[in-house]
């Protein structure tokens, strides 16, 4: 996943590919572990405890960053379609409030 913002250059290295690396990296660990131990070599278990463990953190990793990105898109897209500025409505409230407020000061 490149994300290029306004402003920025193209970024040199596409960390989205390079995460799924290392986790795909890091899930072939785990199955050798696991597999060995299914053999009875149980001296892969320290190893396959570890691999379970950077698993689950470069899991959160990846989910982390990904709310990152979706929230720096929604940034720089704007507040988007649902959330869109109606500037006739924001007129209208103005109108109605510089009424009140003429109303109330006597002008």
């Amino acid at each position: 996943m490149n994300m290029t913002f306004s402003g920025e250059e193209e970024p040199t290295v596409d960390l989205l590919s390079g995460t799924e690396v290392l986790y795909r990296e890091v899930a072939e660990e785990l199955m050798l572990a696991m597999n060995k131990v299914r053999q009875g070599e149980f001296t892969e278990v320290k190893a396959a405890t570890q691999a379970v463990k950077d698993l689950r953190a470069a899991y959160q990793m990846v989910m982390d960053e990904r709310t990152r990105v979706e929230k720096l898109r929604k940034q720089v897209a704007g507040a988007g379609r649902d959330h869109a500025l109606d500037f006739d409505a924001a007129r209208d409230e103005i109108g109605r409030r510089l009424a009140c407020l003429r109303e109330a000061g006597g002008c």
